[in-house]
């Protein structure tokens, strides 16, 4: 019998009437000119799934504006979320399920890192030359565009300090176009968007030059909601482990750079913990001093009402 459960409140198993579908959403790597690769590779999870014996699986992808919103709807069966929130903020919603192995240059096994990048024919050509000089990043509560960025740096601030500003972009994406566009001088993109960047917009990353890397960290992990039971976890996982082996998704997970998919301790994203922990001892707390304890002060509050 298919594994029935419902959002709020149900239990597994029956099919008596029919029951609301969940949720679902992939939206680390989902740039508009992916998203028809995108959809294809959840037709194939999607697909994977109900053969392992979960029903109301969704046929489509929920797209919000905002990644946490997906985050947070209370019919979520599974999504990828960034390191540092299973970590950090989310690690109280969310269990681990798998990681997968990207092809990206950068990447070592379900490790990947990220480049820091200043326009082509910008003057700097190391780190150091990056003092005083104006960063974006994603969001504060990004490993690859933030808090491995803050441990690279954290040896060559001096009291507390390093850049002069920091933009907080929204995306990896708006990162790079800030880079290129003016509006700040370096950005830290994470390996995996940083090639799939340089195929879907090759004219903005060609404007780009790599010139340091970050220390490595597991990749963006797939995660379900901590309440469900330890079978659907199974479940999940077997769907996913068979979606990569699949040979009819193979052009698909090439076009995404899906390489395999490994299944890690979780403890094994303590690493990006570890980093944000090493910067701190070194007094290098914030990549701007003040704003980002006010944005992970608000990240605390909204994780407690969460509960």
């Amino acid at each position: 019998m298919a594994v029935i459960f419902r959002p709020r409140g149900s239990s597994v198993g029956g099919s008596h009437g029919p029951s609301p579908r969940f949720a679902a959403g992939l939206p680390m790597h989902d740039p508009p000119e992916l998203r028809s690769a995108v959809d294809a590779w959840w037709a194939g999870l999607a697909a994977s799934f109900r053969r392992e014996g979960l029903s109301d699986v969704p046929e489509r992808l929920t797209r919000l504006p905002f990644t946490e919103d997906v985050w947070r709807l209370p019919n979520l069966l599974i999504t990828q979320t960034c390191g540092y929130d299973i970590v950090r903020g989310w690690r109280r919603r969310f269990t681990y399920v798998a990681t997968h192995r990207y092809t990206a240059p950068g990447c070592d096994g379900a490790e990947h890192r990220s480049f820091v990048v200043v326009r082509a024919d910008a003057p700097m050509r190391e780190l150091g030359d990056l003092r005083g000089m104006r960063c974006a990043i994603n969001g504060y509560s990004s490993h690859s565009g933030c808090n491995s960025l803050r441990g690279l740096i954290a040896p060559l601030a001096r009291g507390g300090r390093f850049f002069a500003s920091v933009l907080v972009s929204g995306s990896q994406a708006a990162s790079a176009e800030a880079a290129v566009g003016g509006t700040a001088d370096a950005a830290a993109i994470d390996c995996i968007s940083y090639a799939l960047l340089a195929r879907c917009r090759p004219q903005l990353m060609r404007r780009l030059r790599v010139i340091a890397e970050t220390a490595s960290a597991p990749a963006a992990p797939y995660v379900t909601q901590r309440r469900f039971p330890a079978d659907v976890v199974a479940r999940l996982r077997a769907g996913i482990l068979s979606a990569t082996a699949d040979p009819r998704l193979q052009a698909v997970r090439d076009e995404l750079l899906i390489g395999g998919v490994d299944i890690l301790a979780v403890e094994a994203y303590d690493r990006i913990s570890d980093m944000e922990e090493a910067a701190e001892r070194a007094g290098y707390r914030e990549l701007s001093p003040g704003l980002r304890t006010r944005a992970k002060d608000a990240l605390a509050r909204w994780a407690r009402r969460q509960g």
